[in-house]
């Protein structure tokens, strides 16, 4: 499930969009749910230019509420950086090369770094609701791969090593710069799902005991694909509501957007702090 051509297609709009003053991105951000602030504040920043989905030939469509559909290409800092807002997803019926046609077309317009955000639910007890938790590994629960049927070369090979998906120097340096600005950051396993409906008690205890620390519906299947293209991955979650099994309650979908904004409101702070210390290290 591999797309070349309509990445080279949605490569070539983007770069007439930002016309010939354009700079290749060193870093790509995908910012999720409740980091709306953050895309605002690149937006302002000078020469910074906003192209929508909807202007990007086969671009698919982004349905959900919260999810803006856009990318802003910019600086922090001294650092040029493409931001997708918003991604679509396996349960508004996209392929998982819909899915993971952000990425490809931030990698192959130069990002060689991918910055990837979400909102998701704490399996681990310890673990607060409007925290932020640093992946250090992932469970693929979606059922499919980005990289089925005919491999292209130019992007990765057929069979691409996973043993370290997200980049130990990218993490230690969240860490460090979560250390600087006071922001605690946990560390933990993501596990992806299909989705849309939400795990049953059962499902959280079986996602625990096999290693799970926190649960979201994206993610995974963009970092297969950076990872194929040869991107380093950062990955940071949201901590958007707590599943203890014992004691299920309902989450409505306005309480996890509030509590994702909570924690996005501290992602908004160690991002650029994270880009800047990437770009002088």
């Amino acid at each position: 499930m591999q797309n070349p051509q309509k990445v080279k297609r949605a490569v070539e709009a983007i770069r007439q969009r930002l016309g010939g003053g354009f700079v290749s991105p060193q870093v790509g951000l995908v910012l999720g749910t409740g980091l709306s602030g953050l895309a605002r504040d690149l937006a302002r920043g000078d020469n910074s230019v906003r192209v929508s989905f909807a202007e990007i030939p086969d671009y698919p469509a982004v349905s959900v509420d919260s999810h803006e559909g856009a990318y802003i290409c910019g600086h922090i800092g001294s650092t040029p950086v493409i931001a997708q807002l918003g991604r679509c997803h396996l349960y508004e019926g996209k392929t998982p090369e819909e899915v993971c046609m952000g990425v490809r077309v931030m990698a192959e317009l130069g990002a060689g770094t991918l910055v990837i955000t979400n909102a998701a639910g704490a399996l681990n007890p310890l673990f607060e609701a409007g925290s932020l938790m640093r992946m250090t590994d992932y469970i693929n629960n979606t059922g499919v791969s980005p990289l089925a049927g005919k491999n292209n070369a130019a992007w990765g090979e057929r069979f691409p090593d996973m043993s370290r998906v997200f980049d130990a120097k990218l993490g230690e340096t969240a860490q460090e710069c979560a250390l600087k600005l006071g922001i605690a950051l946990e560390k933990g396993v993501y596990i992806g799902v299909h989705g849309p409906e939400m795990e049953t008690p059962a499902e959280t205890r079986m996602y625990r005991q096999w290693g799970a620390d926190a649960i979201g519906m994206s993610t995974v299947l963009e970092v297969i694909a950076a990872r194929h293209c040869g991107m380093k991955v950062l990955g940071i979650s949201c901590i958007s509501n707590r599943n203890l099994p014992d004691c299920m309650q309902e989450t409505p979908l306005d309480e996890i957007i509030r509590m994702a904004g909570r924690a996005g409101e501290k992602l908004a702070r160690l991002l650029p702090e994270i880009i800047r210390t990437i770009s002088e290290k």
